[in-house]
C-alpha cells in the first residue's frame, strides 16, 4: 500500500486528496462517512513513484487499532514457538534414535524431518505467490480468502500504523487500490522462508511500478503466515519503505 510519511491530526472533512499515489493528475475521493479513515494524514513522496496523498475524514478516527496480534481461542500472543504433532513426534523419535545409538534410523528420520521442513517451505512460499498475484491484479475477492480471519490480523502499509481486525485489513485494500490501473508491475528479491510449526514467515524486497509511473517503489516486507487446518494464511502483512 502506498502511505508513506509523516503522522499529523486529521482536518473535517470525508474527502481523500490525492495528487496522485504514483504521479498524475489531483483528484478528490469522495468516502462513506463510515469508512474507517487512518487518524492521522499522511503525506509524503509516494512509496511507489513521486506523489502527494491527505488522508481527511469527519468521522472518530478510532477504528484501525494499534497491531496487536492474538488468537481467538486464547489471550496470548501468537506464539510462534507453537509446532505442529508431526514434527514434534518425529524430533522426539530422532532423541530416541540418537539415546539407543540406533544412527541408521535416526538418519531416516532426520530425512524424514526435512522433507517435513521443506515441504512446509514451499506451501509457505505458495501462499505468498497468492497473496502478490491478489495485489499485482488488485483482486480483492483473492486477497480476501488468502488472509487469516481469527484473531486480529495485522496489515502495515508503508509509511502508516498498523490495521488489525480482518474487516478493517480488507478496506485498507480496498481503499488503497481506488487509485490504481491494473495490473500493477511487482518484483520480489531476495526472497527467504522460514517455518517454525503453524507458523511461517516470509521476508523480502518489493518493487511495486505503477501504469504511468517512471519510478519503481521499493519495500522490504515481512508476511507471516498461520497454518489452519492444513492451509497456510497470511495473519501479518509489514512493508516498510525503502530508498533507492
Amino acid at each position: 500500500m502506498a502511505l508513506h510519511g509523516s503522522g499529523v491530526l486529521c482536518k473535517v472533512s470525508n474527502m481523500v486528496e490525492i495528487t496522485s499515489l504514483f504521479g498524475g493528475s489531483m483528484r478528490l475521493l469522495h468516502l462513506p462517512k463510515s469508512y474507517p479513515i487512518h487518524c492521522n494524514m499522511v503525506s509524503a513522496s509516494n512509496t511507489f513513484g513521486s506523489g502527494h496523498l491527505k488522508l481527511q475524514n469527519k468521522e472518530p478516527c478510532s477504528r484501525f487499532r494499534p497491531c496487536r496480534v492474538k488468537r481467538e481461542d486464547n489471550n496470548q500472543t501468537a506464539d510462534v514457538k507453537s509446532i505442529s504433532v508431526d514434527e514434534t513426534t518425529l524430533k522426539q523419535d530422532l532423541e530416541t534414535a540418537i539415546q539407543e545409538e540406533n544412527y541408521v534410523e535416526a538418519a531416516k528420520i532426520r530425512d524424514k524431518l526435512k522433507e517435513l521442513q521443506e515441504d512446509n517451505k514451499a506451501s509457505v512460499l505458495s501462499a505468498n505467490s497468492r497473496f502478490y498475484q491478489s495485489f499485482r491484479n488488485g483482486d480483492l475477492a483473492a486477497m480476501q480468502s488468502l488472509w487469516s480471519k481469527s484473531g486480529n490480523p495485522c496489515c502495515v502499509h508503508p509509511g502508516a500504523k498498523g490495521i488489525t481486525g480482518y474487516d478493517y485489513v480488507m478496506e485498507s485494500w480496498e481503499f488503497v487500490w481506488m487509485n490504481y490501473e491494473f495490473p500493477l508491475q511487482i518484483e520480489l528479491k531476495d526472497v527467504e522462508v522460514h517455518v517454525r510449526g503453524e507458523v511461517g514467515y516470509v521476508t523480502c524486497m518489493e518493487f511495486v511500478k505503477t501504469k504511468g509511473s517512471s519510478s519503481w517503489g521499493a519495500q522490504f516486507v515481512s508476511n507471516v503466515f498461520e497454518r489452519i487446518d492444513g492451509q497456510w494464511f497470511i495473519c501479518i502483512h509489514h512493508a516498510s519503505p525503502v530508498d533507492i
